[in-house]
């Protein structure tokens, strides 16, 4: 049975292909995400397949007109009326994207993106479709890309593998940077493998131990250390949740990797 339902509007398709590809591939060939994917050049009605036009009032670039966007929302949502979607739009002049916009999506049945190009979209388009489902224009960082797509994508890959069976050991989400599951959205923890000494540069000693309780502290205080050194906003933001042994790993130096075992 099909957990989750996305469509995903765009006037490039074939850029979405890597969304057939690893886990999110699975979890399409598996029946626990149903992906559709719609070209907005068939919900025109000239011969040249035009999607945008200049902007009212002046100014650079081309804006995406509605009637393409109408027609193709309006066929999407004629496929299930007696369902409603969420309708995410990627947009740099969206609110941030975080790992809980991303847990909180994930409870959602049916999931709409609007990629746009150009300058964007036409508002009207926003301000129609917000008064028939839940509208969210959302961004993924501080920054503008040539398209909706790729931040699309992003958004996917991130709402998806927290849905129930998507990741294979769901605990492992839990210690992952930024997750809202334990302690707090800090970064995570230094990870090693295989050799125990590899240039010069040896794992840890803590994590040979054997002592779960010791590693699970080393982790938290690595985890603790790296979050305040290269993102103290997270931190801050996770201040209320930090305990007196919190406070005191991040008055301690840094350890990081030890010399030669």
């Amino acid at each position: 049975m099909t957990e989750m339902r996305i469509d995903v509007v765009s006037i490039f398709p074939s850029y979405l292909a890597p969304l057939g590809l690893s886990l999110l591939g699975r979890a399409r060939a598996d029946g626990l995400v149903e992906l559709n994917i719609h070209d907005l050049r068939d919900f025109t009605h000239d011969r040249h397949r035009t999607v945008d036009d200049t902007p009212y009032g002046g100014g650079a670039g081309m804006v995406m007109m509605p009637e393409p966007w109408g027609a193709a929302l309006d066929h999407i949502l004629a496929s299930d009326p007696d369902a409603t979607p969420t309708m995410v739009v990627p947009t740099p002049s969206g609110t941030r994207f975080t790992q809980a916009d991303a847990e909180r999506l994930a409870g959602r049945p049916w999931l709409v993106f609007g990629c746009g190009r150009y300058e964007g979209i036409d508002q009207r388009v926003i301000d129609h479709y917000a008064r028939r489902m839940s509208v969210e224009e959302v961004s993924i960082g501080d920054y503008v890309l040539n398209g909706g797509e790729v931040a699309a994508m992003v958004i996917i890959e991130a709402v998806a593998r927290v849905i129930p069976g998507f990741v294979g050991n769901p605990e492992s989400l839990s210690e992952e940077s930024h997750s809202t599951r334990t302690g707090g959205p800090l970064l995570e923890y230094p990870i090693y493998t295989k050799p125990p000494t590899w240039r010069g540069l040896d794992v840890p000693d803590v994590l040979f131990s054997g002592h779960h309780a010791n590693v699970s502290r080393w982790r938290r205080d690595e985890a603790l250390r790296r979050t305040a050194s290269r993102r103290p906003d997270l931190l801050a933001a996770a201040a209320g949740e930090l305990s007196d042994r919190d406070r005191q790993a991040l008055g301690e130096s840094d350890h990081g990797c030890t010399g030669p075992r």
